[in-house]
This record gives C-alpha cells, sequence and structure tokens, in this order.
C-alpha cells in the first residue's frame, strides 16, 4: 500500500466474553475485536486500518497470544504503541508487544504453528470465578482414557470429521503436533498444538474426548472417528468459553523447543 509505510505487528490477549468473535461484522451483530481495535486506532489516529490477525475466534472464545499485523503511516514510536494504545481499549482487550515486520509479513499467513488450550470444569459445584473461561461438566472423568484418545489424534491426518459446518478451509489435512490431556491448578486442560487448525475443530476434540472420558467412547475408536469423515461420529462442539488461544509461533524453532513440558511424557500437566 502506497500511503503505508510501516507493516505494524502486535501481540494482544482478550477475554472473548463480550464480544461477537474477533472478525468484524455488520454492527447489528454486536461488537467484535478487530471492530473495537480498528475503531479505536481511527479515533487514536484519524487513520482507517484493516488488521489480518493470526487466527480467527469464535463469539465468546478468548486469546492469550493472539497476534495481529496492518499497514500504517502513524507518527507513534513503535515501543509506544501497547501503552498509547491500551489507554484507548475496553479493559478486556490489551496490547502486550508490538514489532515491525516486512513487505511480506501477514499474521494468518506467515504463521508456523499454533496452540490453543481448552479447559473443563469437572468439579459437581462450578467455581464461579472459571464459568467465562472453562466449561463446567460435573461429572467423574477418566483422564487416562482421555490421554490414551488424545495419543491418537497426533501426527498428520484428515481431520474433517472434526470440522463444523461453515468453515471455509479447502483442504482438511492438518498436523498434530501435541494433543495433551493434562491438570491445570483444579481444571482438565486439553492442549493442541498444531500447524493449523479447521473451525470449531479444538472444540470438537475437547467434545470428544470428554465422550471419551464418560465412557461414551473408547480411546480406541479414534482412528475409525478420523477416517470415517462423518462429523456425527466424534463428540459435541464444546461451548466456547473454555477455549483460549494460547500462542503463535512465526519462527523456526519447533514446539518441542518452545513449550518442552508439554513433550515430557512424565510432566504433571
Amino acid at each position: 500500500m502506497e500511503d503505508r509505510t510501516r507493516n505494524i505487528r502486535l501481540t494482544l490477549a482478550y477475554d472473548g466474553t463480550a464480544y461477537h468473535g474477533f472478525q468484524r461484522q455488520a454492527p447489528q451483530h454486536g461488537a467484535t475485536v478487530q471492530g473495537t481495535l480498528e475503531d479505536t486506532w481511527r479515533r487514536m489516529f484519524g487513520e482507517e486500518i484493516r488488521m489480518n490477525m493470526a487466527g480467527r475466534t469464535d463469539a465468546g472464545v478468548h486469546a492469550a497470544g493472539q497476534v495481529i499485523n496492518f499497514w500504517s503511516s502513524a507518527p507513534i514510536p513503535l515501543e509506544k504503541i501497547p501503552k498509547a494504545f491500551n489507554s484507548y481499549l475496553p479493559r478486556d482487550i490489551r496490547i502486550l508487544r508490538s514489532r515491525e515486520e516486512g513487505e511480506k509479513f501477514n499474521a494468518r499467513r506467515s504463521a508456523r504453528w499454533k496452540r490453543y488450550d481448552y479447559r473443563i470444569d469437572h468439579h459437581e459445584i462450578a467455581d464461579v470465578f472459571q464459568r467465562l473461561y472453562a466449561w463446567h461438566e460435573p461429572v467423574r472423568l477418566d483422564r487416562e482414557r482421555m490421554r490414551r484418545a488424545a495419543g491418537f489424534l497426533e501426527g498428520k491426518h484428515d481431520f474433517y470429521t472434526f470440522a463444523a459446518a461453515g468453515g471455509v478451509s479447502r483442504t482438511f489435512t492438518r498436523t498434530l503436533y501435541r494433543c495433551r490431556v493434562g491438570l491445570e491448578e483444579e481444571l482438565i486442560r486439553i492442549t493442541c498444538v498444531g500447524d493449523g487448525f479447521l473451525y470449531n475443530m479444538v472444540r470438537i476434540i475437547a467434545g470428544t474426548l470428554l465422550a471419551v472420558g464418560k465412557g461414551k467412547l473408547k480411546p480406541e475408536d479414534m482412528p475409525e472417528i478420523l477416517s470415517s469423515r462423518d462429523r456425527s461420529r466424534a463428540g459435541q462442539t464444546a461451548p466456547p468459553q473454555g477455549l483460549t488461544l494460547t500462542y503463535v509461533h512465526y519462527g523456526e524453532e519447533e514446539p518441542e523447543t518452545v513449550f518442552p513440558e508439554l513433550f515430557r511424557e512424565s510432566s504433571p500437566l
């Protein structure tokens, strides 16, 4: 773009509870994270921008490490963008880091792999402080069965079975470097690290692993469920509030280098 001088990359976190997803939509659908960011930047600098996002999160989904980029000629030092932007943004969106990228950088197309985490509150009485950040399922879950089932999903597969209708992907082959079930304080955490994700893929994986934990499916059913390419064979789509886009990676490092604790079998996670 001739009138823009810098390709700005921002890393941000947000609580998705109040937003109708990340991607800008028509105003009648409600506020979105992208719309809020772009409108705030316009108020700050009088400049119209269009952001690219690493991952499109749905209504109610959160992010701890979303990445965006946009071209801008705003006269603000790069290092001052987070503090200035945050002073105008609502408190449920925070800019964490800023940097300038080259002409070819695109937050979505340049990403090499991503990490998502899904949290389940499995206690009889829901934790009121987790109600917006975890799926409450007050049942006894067999985590060992869930762990074994998750292992069958690792590797390069056709994940058509785990894709919801309405996605725009033309191909369904993705690589899951890690699919892990563990504990995070008092919650069950399902971690998925992969080179790309289909629409609602992590939420369907979470719903399927929950069915395994309840005894409705067996861990050994996973290969057949994958190969069936039949969405009805997998579990329900887990609700959005349990899902967080945790991290997006752009360098050459492999996931086991960045998150070695996820790849240690003896780790208590």
